[in-house]
């Protein structure tokens, strides 16, 4: 679907909507997800262990605008330039910035950029200036109306001001509702929960 207050798609990392809040606040398998297929994944057991950590990947599914290729497509890229690592146990790690930003410019032709330090008011100004930023957040942000339990971990999609130019109107791949799907805050709200880093790519990449 497309966000009627900024016209970007709006994707989940989860292929349901409706499963997000039990996967993510109820335990569900993410294996039983009926659509599956649609992320590109092999198998529903590729899905299960990859989908909660590909919100970096649904962010730039969702720069890219539609069209873009599927989520485990954008994930098996990111995974040959090193945006992704693995350990000895076999745990998840990334999503690494610099590797990701490569893979962006040489493979997609975005001009991504890496921000190590990124205050909320220089967002805005990305912003104003045609960016899109993938901001490091909590995913505590689903619930502004609750103290922040910390700040990173967790990407989302900042598209635009919000109407009144005070604050960020953004995209979270594990909103749990609509509204929190397509979301807006005002900057002190947004800040609790983020974590002053992010990456950059332009609007409409």
């Amino acid at each position: 679907m497309t966000c009627s207050a900024c016209r970007f798609p709006v994707h989940t990392q989860f292929a349901s909507f409706g499963l997000v809040g039990p996967i993510v606040e109820d335990g569900v398998d993410p294996a039983t997800d009926p659509a599956w297929a649609e992320s590109g994944a092999e198998s529903p057991a590729e899905y299960a262990r990859w989908s909660g950590h590909l919100c970096g990947m649904t962010c730039l599914r969702m720069a890219l605008g539609t069209g873009a290729p599927s989520l485990f497509a954008l994930r098996d890229g990111a995974l040959r330039y090193g945006a992704y690592t693995e350990d000895e146990q076999g745990e998840i790690r990334g999503l690494i910035y610099a590797p990701f930003a490569e893979y962006a410019r040489e493979v997609h032709g975005v001009d991504a950029t890496v921000h190590r330090h990124l205050s909320p008011e220089e967002i805005l100004g990305l912003l104003d200036g045609g960016r899109t930023v993938m901001a490091s957040v909590h995913y505590g942000i689903r619930y502004p109306g609750r103290p922040a339990p910390g700040r990173g971990g967790h990407l989302v999609l900042l598209t635009s001001r919000t109407a009144d130019g005070a604050g960020v109107h953004f995209h979270n791949p594990s909103g749990t509702t609509a509204r929190t799907r397509a979301a807006e805050l005002a900057l002190p709200d947004f800040e609790r929960f983020f974590a002053g880093r992010g990456v950059s790519l332009p609007a409409g990449a």
